[in-house]
């Protein structure tokens, strides 16, 4: 799980392209939207499109879009649950 949450942290990085920012400097369980790293819903589009390219994964439904990209854990949960064999 700790590799999954770091690999995902250097994805988000990427594909959100912030290079202010370093994956130490995104907290496991610090909120990805708001008060946290202050995403906003183009940033949750391009976590979506990560999901299916990097992982094979779609979201079931828009509405588990805030639970499973409030923090990396929760990422990171959805992902082992979700991962195709």
């Amino acid at each position: 799980m700790d590799q999954l949450m770091a690999d995902l942290k250097r994805q988000i990085i990427a594909q959100l392209n912030l290079k202010d920012l370093k994956p130490e400097d995104i907290g496991d369980d610090q909120p990805l939207f708001v008060e946290g790293l202050g995403l906003d819903s183009i940033d949750a589009l391009e976590l979506i499109v990560l999901l299916q390219q990097e992982y094979k994964i779609r979201l079931a439904s828009a509405d588990d879009g805030p639970k499973v990209f409030r923090t990396v854990r929760t990422m990171a949960e959805y992902i082992k649950e979700h991962q195709p064999a």
